[in-house]
């Protein structure tokens, strides 16, 4: 799921790009860059709310994990033949579970960010379109969004990586199939 996250954040950088390359002149297509970027941002919106449910999904997950580690009550739902002592295993776990926590502490600000943000710029590019603020305040927002974007993009490729190795880890540590969420 991170490797297909991954491409799908790849792809969102360049399409944002495309926008700002037609914008800017620098590419010459057919379409405007108000017609590319009406798609480009759903595409954001898309995108952004994909990867920020994986990880409320996996700390979720390692949470539930946590939980019936704790409680003792539904072992048999990650062991066949419970062992006598959890100890080891709520050791990892609890690491397994801040990890997690600060995988999504790190990205969904970003992502709540990064949609904000290009809301505000998408509806000030109308506003502008129309005559009602000026090419400054639409660019200047449509900036912020960029900068957002690249910082959360990086964060978001980083964390996919490390949560994608935490669920691997744990799911080898309860000996559940790699195919298997």
């Amino acid at each position: 799921m991170a490797y297909l996250l991954r491409f799908l954040l790849a792809l969102m950088v360049v399409g944002i790009l495309l926008v700002t390359g037609v914008s800017f002149g620098w590419l010459d297509i057919t379409f405007g860059h108000i017609q590319l970027a009406i798609p480009a941002f759903l595409y954001v919106i898309f995108i952004q709310a994909f990867v920020m449910f994986y990880f409320i999904g996996v700390a979720r997950l390692v949470e539930n994990v946590w939980t019936a580690l704790n409680s003792e009550h539904n072992l048999k739902e990650l062991f066949d033949e419970p062992p006598q002592d959890l100890d080891p295993y709520k050791k990892k776990v609890a690491r397994y579970v801040h990890e997690s926590q600060l995988s999504k502490r790190q990205t969904v600000p970003w992502t709540m960010l990064m949609l904000v943000l290009g809301t505000i710029a998408f509806l000030l590019g109308g506003a502008h379109d129309t005559g009602l603020v000026s090419k400054v305040v639409h660019s200047g927002v449509a900036f912020g969004f960029i900068a957002a974007m690249v910082i959360g993009f990086v964060r978001q490729w980083y964390y996919l990586g490390k949560s994608h190795l935490l669920l691997r880890e744990m799911k080898s540590l309860f000996g559940i199939s790699r195919n298997s969420m």
